[in-house]
Order: C-alpha cells, then structure tokens, then sequence
C-alpha cells in the first residue's frame, strides 16, 4: 500500500531518478498497491534520459514496503517502494528492469516487464 505523496524509486532505465505519487485513480482511492497505474511526478532526472525533470507520467507500482496477502496465505514484501514508468498505451518507456518484480504485475497484464524482469517473486 502506498498512498498519495509518497517517493518511489524507480525501477527501469527510463531516465527518472525518484518518483512522487501525485493521484490514484478510482473512486475515492487512498492508497495503491502492486499492480496499479498511477499519476506520478519526476524528482530529478538524467540529462540524457526519456523523461524530464518535473514531468507527470504514468507509473505502475511493482514493488511495495507494505506486506500484500496472496490468494494462497502467503505474504510478500519488498525493501522499497518502486514503479516503472509507462506511456498512455501502457507500454514501458525504459529498456531494462532493474531489481524483483511481484507476481501480481503479470494478473494485471504487463507482460513487457515481467520478460525483462530479472526475477519474478
């Protein structure tokens, strides 16, 4: 779970170097979870990058702090709380995924990033 205003780190090469979450989309939404597409500003990036400093993109959350309930009993948690940036076809901007990616990405459907991804967990 991550709510509105939080800093994610981002896990592609697309130029960003820290992202803030600035909208959730949904009905009355506080908090998002792994898996989700939501409205983030970039905090700093590379010169040579995709995306500018100070612009809002699109980002779906692949990693979280907060422990998340599998189907199964099981729980999953990560060290941060990270994102890969997407462009409004839900196709990723960056050519590389960096660090794990949870399971839940791929019931969502961003199958892009799950091949990339070192490890699925």
């Amino acid at each position: 779970m991550v709510p509105q205003g939080a800093v994610l780190s981002v896990a592609d090469n697309s130029g960003a170097k820290s992202l803030k979450l600035i909208g959730i989309p949904g009905s009355n939404r506080s908090t998002a979870s792994l898996g989700d597409v939501v409205t983030a500003a970039v905090s700093g990036a590379s010169s040579v990058g995709n995306v500018k400093d100070h612009t809002v993109v699109r980002v779906v959350i692949v990693r979280v702090r907060k422990e998340v309930r599998r189907k199964d009993g099981t729980y999953i948690r990560f060290d941060d709380n990270a994102g890969v940036v997407i462009d409004k076809d839900k196709n990723m901007i960056g050519t590389r995924i960096f660090g794990p990616i949870a399971r839940e990405v791929r019931d969502r459907g961003f199958m892009k990033i799950i091949s990339l991804a070192p490890e699925v967990w």
